[in-house]
């Protein structure tokens, strides 16, 4: 996918807020995503890990979104809100199978495949590289306000008027053309 195709990021439409850092043993900046990071790999959500958020966050929310999606509307491969702030690590595959490593009071709603959990990396094959941008807010309240049955879009609207803060990390990720 050449740069003119390239869509924006879906909290550019945010307020700006601080920004704070986010790393992962799984993710490199700008990298290739792993194979198990892939929908047809695996399906293993990335260890995320965070610091230097502000010192009033009362909870935190993590999202993974592929904005070069051929939808018009991009794609969004995870959604998780309500994370207690004693946490400050989701562990691999935390966001997948059996949810092992989720906190406590977290929430997922369904993402763009239809499940509450992290659903990998699946451009079309031949659609050149895609983004999946992980970011990690800092919300303003213990609950966002959306329950399980809300929509990503739902959750973006709450996070617009609640974040205090956001980290983001960009993988990348290309199927190669068929044949």
């Amino acid at each position: 996918m050449s740069e003119q195709k390239r869509r924006p990021l879906p909290h550019d439409f945010h307020p700006p807020v601080p920004s704070f850092a986010v790393v992962s043993d799984d993710v490199a900046l700008g990298g290739k995503l792993k194979d198990d990071q892939v929908y047809a790999g695996g399906n293993v959500s990335p260890e995320l890990r965070w610091d230097g958020f502000p010192p009033e966050t009362k909870s935190f929310a993590v999202t993974c979104f592929d904005p070069d999606a051929p939808t018009g509307s991009g794609f969004w491969h995870w959604v998780l809100f309500d994370i207690p702030t004693t946490v400050t690590e989701l562990p691999t595959g935390a966001g997948s199978g059996d949810m092992k490593g989720l906190p406590e009071g977290a929430v997922h709603v369904r993402n763009d495949y239809g499940t509450r959990d992290f659903g990998g990396a699946a451009p079309p094959p031949g659609d050149g590289s895609h983004r999946y941008v992980f970011t990690v807010y800092a919300v303003d309240q213990e609950k966002l306000g959306p329950d399980a049955d809300a929509t990503p879009a739902v959750v973006g609207f709450h996070l617009r008027f609640h974040a205090l803060a956001r980290a983001q990390l960009i993988g990348e990720y290309e199927a190669p053309a068929a044949g």
